[in-house]
């Protein structure tokens, strides 16, 4: 199991389980978009099915794909996915001094387990790393709660998706369910004014340099937003900065 049992005896797992179940649907929906995108760029169901059980990153995934069906070169194709994730590495970096203390298998299976929600809940639950043994172990049972539901709601609406792509109407409008859900996922993550800031930047810059190939546009808004944001922060006092206190 990706999680130990001894952390569903605690009532803080099955919190991490009831806040993450109001944004299963939202999942479910992203989930089931992804699946059918897969397949319906060319994909087989095979690698459809294991791009799902490896990547486990709908963002990548759609990022990844229309380079793959194109034929980009493999390092294009690796620095999208890559760029398109980058906020990950910012995440783990904040949650690194809450799991520093278990063995490196399970910090590894956390990091794959833990997606943007399960990281607001948790950063929002436990503003600071727990103390003793014991209230670790508590922060560690609600993140995989957390991160079951989210895990179980993704494969299974993938997969689902997957299986059922050619029988799925374009007419259900299953692109925009997943916008949909990348905008609770943004808004759930735009706490401070400085990421809203980066929001803003990042999209702007997206939009602009649309037409540039090989999904380029995304590089740019990554770009722009970091360097604004960099800047912005040396700009003004660590007081008075638009993303004081930020994380």
């Amino acid at each position: 199991m990706f999680y130990r049992r001894s952390y569903r005896r605690h009532a803080e797992f099955w919190d991490g389980v009831r806040d993450q179940s109001g944004a299963t649907l939202g999942m479910a929906a992203w989930g089931l978009m992804t699946g059918v995108a897969m397949v319906a760029a060319g994909l087989s169901v095979a690698e459809a099915v294991l791009m799902t059980l490896i990547v486990y990153a709908g963002s990548a995934q759609l990022a990844a794909l229309p380079l793959m069906v194109t034929g980009a070169p493999l390092w294009v194709i690796l620095v999208a996915a890559v760029c398109v994730n980058l906020r990950f590495v910012v995440f783990s970096a904040h949650l690194r001094p809450y799991m520093m203390h278990l063995p490196l298998w399970q910090r590894m299976v956390s990091g794959y387990l833990t997606i943007d929600l399960s990281y607001v809940f948790f950063v929002r639950r436990y503003p600071t790393p727990g103390h003793s043994a014991d209230e670790r172990e508590r922060q560690q049972a609600y993140l995989m709660g957390n991160c079951a539901v989210n895990y179980l709601s993704w494969m299974s609406a993938s997969l689902i998706g997957v299986l059922l792509a050619n029988a799925i109407p374009p007419a259900w409008g299953l692109g925009f369910a997943g916008i949909l859900a990348l905008l609770g996922v943004l808004c759930s993550l735009a706490t401070s004014p400085l990421r809203v800031v980066s929001a803003t930047v990042a999209g702007t810059a997206a939009v602009a340099a649309f037409a540039l190939p090989l999904n380029l546009n995304i590089v740019v808004a990554i770009a722009s937003a970091v360097v604004i944001c960099l800047l912005l922060e040396k700009m003004l006092p660590p007081d008075s900065a638009p993303g004081a206190p930020r994380v």
